[in-house]
């Protein structure tokens, strides 16, 4: 059965310039020598200058980096072939700081900043740090910084881990609203049985759904063409369209990987709609948990727009967290809205009505004013 690719061949220049925040994920294959232990100094500074010439095309970037625990073992003579946990877990903990120090000092020498966040599926899966995850990761784009993402094997348990950088960076580009990821790897993206092992292989250069007979080309050791193999890729790019972020599998072995991308072979995966699309209709299809009440004026302002501040809101009433959907109701009980709370149902009660300035005061503390942003806000029609 043919595999379900576009028959047109989509405008990939134009997609790439339309990406406005990008997730790279870059394996430890990419970045250490094998033999030697160390960091490419050449191919990693190739990778840089790509980086700083993404930002200067005004696009946000985030590097999702491997190469810790590989640099560790070697500083530490750890020559087993298969380490366990705790080998890794301290082998990381040393390779890290070399490999935080590279990037570092890579992007200060270009005037740029960098930063370290170390990241485990619990920050994933537990509301509250998801939360503070994202928000974090926004704070630092917003500020200019280029975040660079591992996990954090140090002090992850098996229970707890990805154990692929893949998937995790399809989680960075998710919560980030990012428009597209790139997973480098040591191929040229996913082909309808392995290249190494068959002539007969055809590359599949777009994929506008991902179907069981595209799975089922990624499935067996055939196929584990990098580390994390092509099937981790393939579950990453789910992830990915699902939430309208685009992915390419591109081969990152060459100096300068990300240079001229749109023009080099490789596999994209095409989100069927944009992330801010995808993001309201998640909104939408989500349950209530609670519900805010708003007056004429601040009706009159969503509706233009704006975020919803407490002082145009009359009532709450349910039960819910931070980051919850509550559904938004015009004084006659018509509803309007969905969106993220920012405040839980406690806090909302206690801020109703007031100007945002007066929020510290209340509170105790001080965040954001808005009870909802509109960008986490979807509207019925």
């Amino acid at each position: 059965m043919e595999p379900d690719i576009k028959n047109t061949s989509p405008d990939r220049k134009k997609i790439f310039q339309q990406s406005k925040s990008i997730v790279i994920k870059v394996g430890s294959s990419l970045i250490i020598e094998d033999k030697q232990g160390a960091i490419k100094k050449q191919w990693f500074a190739s990778f840089i200058e790509d980086v700083i010439d993404l930002r200067k095309l005004g696009k946000t970037v985030i590097i999702v980096s491997s190469g810790a625990i590989n640099l560790g073992r070697k500083i530490l003579n750890l020559k087993d072939s298969e380490l366990t946990l705790e080998q890794e877990q301290a082998a990381a903990s040393v390779g890290q700081i070399e490999l935080s120090k590279e990037y570092q000092e890579h992007f200060k020498l270009k005037g740029h900043i960098c930063s370290q966040v170390l990241i485990t599926l619990d920050d994933f899966t537990n509301r509250r740090r998801y939360l503070n995850c994202k928000s974090t990761l926004k704070t630092l784009l917003k500020l200019g910084v280029i975040p660079i993402v591992n996990e954090n094997d140090t002090v992850a348990t098996d229970e707890i881990r990805y154990g692929d950088n893949d998937r995790l960076a399809a989680q960075v580009a998710s919560i980030c609203d990012s428009d597209l990821l790139i997973l480098l790897s040591d191929i040229d993206g996913l082909y309808t049985e392995s290249p190494k092992k068959s002539e007969h292989a055809v590359h599949i250069p777009f994929i506008s759904e991902i179907t069981e007979e595209i799975e089922l080309m990624a499935e067996g050791p055939e196929n584990n063409f990098s580390h994390g193999g092509m099937k981790t890729k393939i579950e990453a790019a789910k992830v990915t369209t699902s939430v309208g972020c685009n992915l390419i599998i591109a081969d990152g072995q060459k100096s300068n990987p990300i240079s001229n991308i749109s023009e080099k072979k490789a596999t994209w995966f095409l989100a069927s709609q944009s992330v801010k699309a995808a993001r309201k209709k998640w909104i939408l299809n989500m349950k209530s948990l609670g519900e805010i009440t708003i007056d004429l004026k601040a009706e009159k302002a969503l509706k233009s727009g704006n975020s919803l501040l407490p002082v145009g809101a009359i009532k709450c009433i349910g039960q819910f967290n931070r980051g919850d959907v509550v559904t938004v109701k015009g004084e006659e009980g018509q509803i309007i809205a969905k969106g993220l709370a920012s405040f839980d149902q406690s806090e909302t009660g206690m801020i109703l009505g007031i100007k945002s300035e007066d929020i510290p005061s209340v509170l105790g503390y001080n965040r954001k004013p808005e009870l909802i942003h509109r960008d986490n806000m979807a509207f019925f029609n």
